[in-house]
């Protein structure tokens, strides 16, 4: 099927395919718990985007998965912004790499002496703590970094979190503080909670990862309360009043006094022979913990050296992970099959002979595209080394030609579609192969299924199994019939009832009323995700607005780059989705933002970059960061030529002498108090008093 941009390159291509992937992966590993990618192929995926779009920065867009920390919290929950983002950390996977992350270190602060501070890293669900004169006030998840699922209440039920801060040697608390910790479960309480489960006829988890991560997002706190979760403690988010704290050993030192269990063993080591010794160490001890871990992290100890060394790509330069070898394991390919995606891709599966990697029982593995079984020679009935690192599909690392039979049978991709028998076609310079057919039932159901999703509109009830039966029984040929199903006959199904009917009508009723970006995302426009509708709704407002907009118009909004414009535009002009658009119209469905003229993008610092640096007095840096992105401004980590302007306060570090070498205006805590009450940010003028 011919891309829906004709003039995009095959860098471009291959850019887009990673960040969909990778979106597709942290959405069902994060919010559905149910992954679909291995830990070494994700971080394969990543490594490559990263790399991509370093040699080619002009193809970075905030939209890109190397942009963001995480992904969507669920509509289950309240939403929570975190007065800090909680960041993501990079990865190394040997010795040269933590080198080079090292020796970056000291090209940036050179002379300096550094300290590191080496910590298990718990495979577990990151959480913040926010309290305020010492009680527990409020908790939340990760999210996506900035915005977090309230779940206050569940964590309150976890036995060895404080509701209330201790008061140990004469330490004073602070008026406010963000605790951020990982929470787990051990090894033999998860076991011990799947035999109950089992015992009780219930579905059992798959890991103690994901029975922590489903036990924290119970929307019944009594369920969360009976099992068996702990935190721990790794870090402060921020900190009002209260003892002062010079370097992460100390925070952590800190955390305990306040009746909090922190990382096991966490050292501080003078050099990096010392971490590495650190890394190597954990992992001998891996398999005999009382709890999982998937790598060590490291981190610089001294946070005045952190603030210097900054942020890069929304990930912190003074940390980084180790992550430990996927554990492997030796199988079968008992079959290939081929799955058709919501776009027509034919993406070929691997059924193996099941098999024991980590505890773990799997039967299946992605293969990716024909290029890929083709360099590395897949055929079915090979046996094959599988890789796995943690609880997801794995991915085939090799075949063990040596143990070769003659009897192997090699795998061509279809010429055909085999949902919908129509030719399928590979453009040149694309890995991936498509059914022609614009009305494949497999597509259909794909794009229905994402339609329909949390992060969409959001129809309780419809879910991947329901869906597929309306489209097969003909009752959805576009996402537009969704709103005009025969309600009488699907309550005469088999299996469902007038009940069901009713609460299914009335899911679908409610999800007419849902904002405009979560019915742009739920069109399935190509390159556009969550983030990227977002922009788009806050600044055209309306359905109208943007299929009137030009490519030049829509390439102009912050965010949004040169091939999502030409993706938008090309998808809303074609005749077919237009007549989807008026079917959702006339069903009801809204169309325009009910906040329109409220975005960010009609602030007075819209499509303005600024940096804070440095102390201030009159507010805090949470404060002060919040009150810049309400008048629309894009708070960075680090300064550059693209930077408006960089407000520091006291004992301000390099930043601000960046900001000078590249001509950004440098201004003090009083100019920022103007910008903010609507004044013009000067230009080029340092007005630190």
């Amino acid at each position: 099927m011919p891309d829906a941009c004709s003039d995009v390159s095959p860098l471009e291509r291959r850019v887009d395919s990673l960040r969909r992937a990778i979106e597709k992966h942290n959405y069902d590993y994060y919010i559905l718990d149910q992954p679909t990618a291995t830990d070494a192929e994700y971080d394969a995926m990543w490594r490559e985007l990263r790399e991509l779009e370093a040699a080619h920065p002009e193809l970075i867009t905030p939209d890109s998965p190397t942009q963001r920390v995480g992904t969507t919290p669920s509509s289950r929950f309240n939403q929570i912004e975190h007065p800090v983002p909680m960041l993501s950390l990079s990865n190394v996977f040997n010795r040269g790499e933590l080198d080079a992350w090292a020796a970056r270190l000291e090209r940036i602060l050179p002379g300096a002496e550094f300290t590191y501070v080496t910590e298990p890293k718990v495979d577990g669900l990151a959480v913040a703590l926010t309290y305020i004169d010492g009680v527990l006030q409020r908790g939340a998840t990760r999210g996506d970094g900035v915005t977090g699922e309230d779940i206050t209440v569940n964590l309150r039920t976890v036995k060895n979190i404080p509701l209330r801060l201790r008061e140990s040697g004469g330490v004073p608390l602070p008026n406010a503080i963000e605790v951020r910790g990982e929470v787990f479960m051990r090894r033999a309480d998860f076991e011990a909670l799947n035999a109950r489960i089992e015992r009780d006829g219930g579905k059992t988890f798959m890991n103690p990862r994901n029975a922590a991560a489903g036990s924290l997002r119970q929307l019944d706190p009594n369920i969360t309360a009976q099992r068996p979760l702990r935190l721990t403690a790794y870090g402060i988010g921020y900190a009002q009043g209260g003892a002062s704290f010079r370097s992460h050993s100390e925070v952590l030192q800190l955390l305990r006094s306040f009746g909090f269990e922190t990382s096991p063993d966490a050292r501080a080591n003078p050099s990096v022979d010392e971490a590495w010794a650190q890394c190597e160490a954990w992992l001998e001890r891996r398999n005999g913990l009382a709890f999982e871990i998937d790598g060590v992290v490291i981190k610089v100890d001294d946070l005045r050296q952190q603030e210097e060394l900054g942020f890069v790509s929304r990930e912190p330069r003074w940390a980084t992970a180790y992550k430990f070898p996927a554990i492997q394991q030796t199988t079968r390919i008992n079959d290939i099959i081929v799955n058709v995606g919501r776009t027509g891709t034919l993406n070929p599966l691997a059924l193996l002979e099941p098999v024991n990697i980590g505890g773990v029982i799997v039967s299946r593995a992605t293969l990716h595209n024909e290029d890929e079984i083709r360099r590395k020679d897949i055929r079915v009935g090979d046996t094959v080394v599988v890789q796995r690192a943690g609880d997801v599909i794995p991915q085939v690392v090799q075949v063990l030609t040596e143990r070769r039979t003659g009897d192997e049978r090699e795998f061509v991709m279809p010429d055909h579609c085999p949902v919908c028998g129509s030719p399928t076609h590979r453009a040149e310079g694309e890995a991936a192969r498509y059914c022609t057919n614009s009305a494949c039932p497999a597509q259909l159901k794909r794009h229905v299924h994402h339609f329909v999703a949390r992060g969409a509109m959001d129809i309780a009830g419809l879910g991947e199994k329901l869906a597929d039966r309306f489209v097969d029984l003909g009752m959805i040929r576009d996402i537009g019939d969704i709103y005009s199903l025969d309600w009488e006959r699907i309550a005469e199904l088999e299996g469902l009832g007038e009940l069901s009917a009713s609460n299914l009508r009335a899911a679908v009723e409610a999800s007419k009323d849902r904002p405009l970006a979560r019915l742009v995302f739920g069109l399935g426009i190509p390159f556009v995700g969550e983030r990227s509708s977002r922009l788009l709704a806050d600044r055209f407002h309306s359905i109208d607005n943007l299929v009137a907009a030009e490519v030049e118009t829509i390439d102009s909004v912050p965010g949004i780059g040169p091939v999502q414009a030409q993706g938008v535009a090309d998808f809303l002009r074609t005749p077919e989705n237009v007549a989807v658009i008026e079917k959702l119209r006339a069903a009801g469905v809204r169309m325009v933002d009910a906040d329109a003229g409220d975005g960010p993008a009609d602030g007075p610092l819209a499509g303005k970059t600024v940096v804070l640096t440095g102390r201030l007095s009159t507010m805090t840096r949470a404060e002060a960061e919040n009150a810049l992105r309400r008048a629309g401004a894009n708070v960075a980590g680090s300064v550059s030529r693209k930077t408006s302007a960089v407000f520091a306060g006291e004992e301000a570090g390099s930043k601000a002498e960046r900001a000078r070498e590249f001509g950004v205006p440098v201004l003090d805590e009083d100019a920022l108090h103007a910008v903010l009450g609507g004044e013009a940010i000067p230009n080029g003028k340092d007005q630190r008093s």
